[in-house]
């Protein structure tokens, strides 16, 4: 099983219409779900990413291998990422957890909870967005694990 653990709702339908699109693909191969957790605006950035992190790491069990989304993370491209979650599910557990910051990042206790820290890119892209990105990434890698046409 695949969970997406996210800071925030997304307001805007154009990214709640894709991704339940690509939920919905990606049911055919796994299950996967999303968790949000609220973001937090009440004090210094600083505070509101650590008030995330706790309310994140009250979502992630013992046993979940934890992927974080961050910046100076691991980059891989779609094969690769196919390839580390056929891994983590043949060798490592049967739970993964991708994890989506707010808008100010994660606190240092999610990101040392981490099992792996991945990133998308450089570039920094809005936390709603991300969660589309990611769940196209998700439908993408399960196509190249099932040898689908999909991926090109």
């Amino acid at each position: 099983m695949i969970r997406i653990l996210a800071v925030g709702k997304i307001k805007e339908q154009y990214l709640v219409d894709g991704i339940n699109e690509y939920l919905k693909r990606m049911q055919a191969f796994d299950k996967v779900t999303i968790t949000e957790v609220k973001e937090v605006n009440i004090k210094t950035p600083q505070e509101n990413i650590q008030k995330e992190g706790i309310n994140l790491l009250e979502q992630i069990s013992d046993k979940d291998y934890v992927i974080t989304l961050e910046i100076g993370g691991i980059q891989l491209d779609s094969i690769s990422l196919a390839n580390k979650i056929t891994d983590i599910y043949n060798h490592q557990a049967t739970n993964i957890t991708f994890v989506i910051g707010g808008s100010n990042g994660l606190s240092s206790e999610v990101i040392k909870r981490s099992n792996y820290h991945l990133s998308f890119s450089a570039l920094t892209f809005p936390h709603q967005l991300m969660r589309l990105i990611l769940c196209e990434q998700l439908y993408r890698a399960f196509t190249i694990i099932n040898h689908q046409e999909y991926h090109k």
